[in-house]
């Protein structure tokens, strides 16, 4: 499934682009590399990779200013963000930026794989079927945004992230650690109230009445549901 599937690794950390890309052309990818910030738009732009692994901070340029730098000239494709901290999630506007997802350092290499196995899905398939209607609101997860009443509305990373998540198990009661786990990642040093605070934003967004919600709605002690 992987064969010509296209990877650019932008990493400043020698040691780590040389595992991370090491093991990515085992998993049967094509990877090209690039060190610093200032040779990697012109990277993404020449080799037209699939994904793009883009560290945050990098000599040269910043993640972000890359990442706007090739969307400004037709990159469309899958760009992931690599971070260190996990609260600097938070920092990363991916519907300004035009940032895919992302995943925290120090990474479990397995956990990247999957990742991207789960990207490649989308790549391969082509797979726009992932928009899910409910109510008057669609999910696109691909542009981080809801279509609500006919208008648009923005998601940040996590919140499309914690959505997508409710929307792959709906009606089904999630437990606030497995959602953290599947959010923040292994390495988390987020706690639950931070959690809790992206899910009052997220109902925000969804809900006409985030006091009695029609969708998110929480399990005492437990966690959340999400009904449909």
């Amino acid at each position: 499934m992987n064969k010509e599937i296209k990877i650019a690794v932008v990493e400043d950390d020698e040691n780590l682009r040389f595992l991370v890309s090491h093991r990515l052309r085992n998993e049967g990818y094509v990877v090209c590399e690039s060190a610093n910030g200032d040779d990697a738009t012109e990277l993404i732009l020449s080799e037209q990779p699939d994904i793009v692994l883009l560290d945050w901070m990098l000599p040269g340029k910043q993640g972000s200013d890359i990442c706007q730098e090739v969307r400004a000239q037709g990159f469309e494709k899958i760009i992931i963000m690599m971070t260190a901290k996990a609260q600097d999630v938070d920092k990363i506007d991916a519907y300004n930026f035009g940032v895919s997802d992302y995943v925290t350092k120090p990474f479990n290499m397995d956990v990247l794989v999957a990742l991207l196995e789960n990207k490649v899905k989308y790549v391969v398939n082509n797979d726009k079927s992932e928009v899910s209607k409910f109510g008057d609101i669609e999910h696109h997860p691909h542009t981080h945004s809801l279509i609500k009443g006919g208008k648009k509305i923005e998601l940040t990373i996590l919140e499309n992230r914690i959505l997508l998540y409710f929307l792959q198990n709906v009606n089904k009661v999630v437990q606030r650690e497995e959602l953290m786990m599947v959010v923040w990642g292994y390495n988390s040093d987020v706690n639950t109230r931070t959690l809790d605070m992206h899910i009052v934003r997220l109902r925000k967004k969804l809900e006409d009445n985030q006091d009695a919600p029609t969708y998110l709605k929480t399990v005492r002690g437990v966690g959340y549901k999400f009904v449909i």
